[in-house]
């Protein structure tokens, strides 16, 4: 996980687990407490459990919860992986987002950072 001190209100930013990668916009930095106010856009999950560049299963997170975490646990994107996603999550059919499913998949994603990076809540 890198440096987030520099991170601004409108940028995207990531945090990698597994075979699953969170893309979020960042509201607010709180420095004074090293976390990060985040509004997830979308998870992106590797068909294959390993490249998240092959085959994937993207979901809209867009109207789920925020989340307030530790900057330890977020990079900066890079627009060559967001940029295409972003223009895919846009173009989503109404019937391909399902709010329930969506919530359930951010939930269990959550779960899974939680038990991967311990420390990072204390």
């Amino acid at each position: 996980m890198g440096c987030a001190l520099n991170f601004k209100p409108g940028q995207i930013v990531s945090l990698e687990c597994g075979d699953a990668c969170l893309h979020s916009e960042v509201i607010q930095v709180v420095e004074a407490r090293q976390v990060c106010w985040v509004r997830p856009l979308m998870l992106v999950v590797s068909a294959s459990g390993k490249d998240l560049s092959e085959e994937y299963t993207l979901s809209d997170l867009r109207d789920g919860a925020d989340l307030l975490w530790p900057l330890s646990l977020f990079r900066e994107a890079f627009d060559t992986e967001v940029i295409s996603l972003l223009t895919e999550l846009h173009s989503l059919d109404a019937d391909k987002k399902d709010g329930a499913i969506a919530s359930r998949q951010l939930r269990d994603f959550v779960d899974r950072v939680w038990e991967a990076f311990p420390s990072a809540f204390h």
